[in-house]
């Protein structure tokens, strides 16, 4: 599939540019990090256009858990694909960070994407789909620090 970067006023983008220079710039650091520590750039990694914040979809492989770019969350178009040798080890791994908002699993074993969903410390779990929200329902995160202050 080929993902159409461009005006997202246009019917025809999949994906628009990023917010800001700051996001950009932070982006394609992220996407050098990734590079200059032995991920492997699959496709994208670079900027598309001399004029915008747009940044090409990009894939990593040979990412490991300890890099960067797979420890902390990139607000951009760059996805990390790491190996695992069993379910147990993805849940670990996945449930190993600060972060837990949402996640996503995709998978044709309904028994497994239930065992996954309910094992995984996220606030919102899609099963074969993203970012699918009911307006009507109450949305909250996960790993979320609050604290009451008191005089």
């Amino acid at each position: 599939m080929e993902i159409k970067v461009g005006d997202p006023m246009l019917s025809e983008s999949d994906h628009g540019p990023l917010v800001d220079k700051i996001q950009f710039d932070k982006v394609l650091s992220f996407i050098d990090h990734g590079k200059k520590n032995g991920a492997i750039c699959e496709m994208g990694g670079h900027t598309i256009g001399s004029e915008g914040f747009f940044v090409s979809p990009t894939l990593f492989s040979q990412v490991t858990d300890d890099m960067k770019i797979a420890r902390e969350e990139i607000f951009g178009p760059v996805v990390c694909a790491l190996k695992f040798k069993s379910v147990d080890e993805v849940i670990a791994r996945a449930n190993d960070t600060s972060y837990g908002l949402a996640a996503a699993i995709h998978t044709k074993d309904l028994k497994l994407a239930t065992k996954v969903s309910r094992e995984l410390a996220a606030g919102t779990v899609w099963v074969n789909c993203y970012n699918v929200f009911m307006n009507q329902m109450p949305f909250g995160g996960y790993k979320v620090l609050l604290v009451y202050l008191t005089s």
